[in-house]
């Protein structure tokens, strides 16, 4: 017997299932969840705030910064549905199920993207943007151009990917959900 395959009736096939259909369902609802926070910036926020002045743009967009860096939930759901996905990825590869692993691993990279771009795009133009000091100077109208023109674009490619990694955690639930019928059977893929 193969040692990566699980047994249909053993205990770690089940169990390897049960944390497997835990991870992948969790990391499927924080991924939706930051998909629809980056959705709600691109369609809505943004939006609203272009239609408005410098200084109205600024001063909303630090009281959105502020509010999201210091939400302890928010922070745990950023950085959990990466880990979420990865984990589900190792937990359905171990546990045979290649094709489910696969989706899941795809949705990590996916989503692991997203997160270097906001470390390395969104967060230091947010904290250009609080630092430009008053909210009606010509520091300030200058960074505001700047982020809109690099900010707003990011976070359109952060709201695809995220979209994307959500899509595939749905396929690798369904995939799981088919191997694991009832028992915790192994997977086709």
């Amino acid at each position: 017997m193969d040692p990566q395959r699980p047994t249909p009736s053993g205990t770690g096939a089940t169990r390897g299932g049960k944390a497997a259909g835990f991870l992948l369902g969790l990391a499927t609802v924080l991924v939706g969840l930051m998909a629809g926070l980056f959705f709600a910036f691109d369609v809505s926020v943004m939006p609203g705030l272009a239609a408005s002045d410098a200084p109205t743009y600024v001063t909303a967009m630090r009281h959105f910064n502020e509010a999201i860096d210091g939400n302890g939930l928010f922070g745990t759901a950023f950085v959990l549905a990466l880990l979420a996905a990865a984990a589900a990825a190792i937990v359905e590869y171990r546990a045979g199920r290649r094709g489910a692993a696969l989706w899941a691993g795809a949705a990590a990279v996916a989503y692991l993207v997203v997160l270097v771009l906001t470390f390395a795009v969104n967060i230091p133009l947010n904290n250009e943007l609080a630092a430009a000091g008053d909210a009606a100077g010509a520091s300030a109208a200058s960074v505001t151009d700047k982020f809109k023109g690099t900010w707003v674009p990011v976070n359109i490619v952060r709201t695809v990917l995220s979209t994307a990694a959500l899509a595939a955690l749905a396929r690798a639930l369904l995939l799981h959900g088919r191997a694991t019928p009832a028992g915790g059977g192994r997977a086709s893929g």
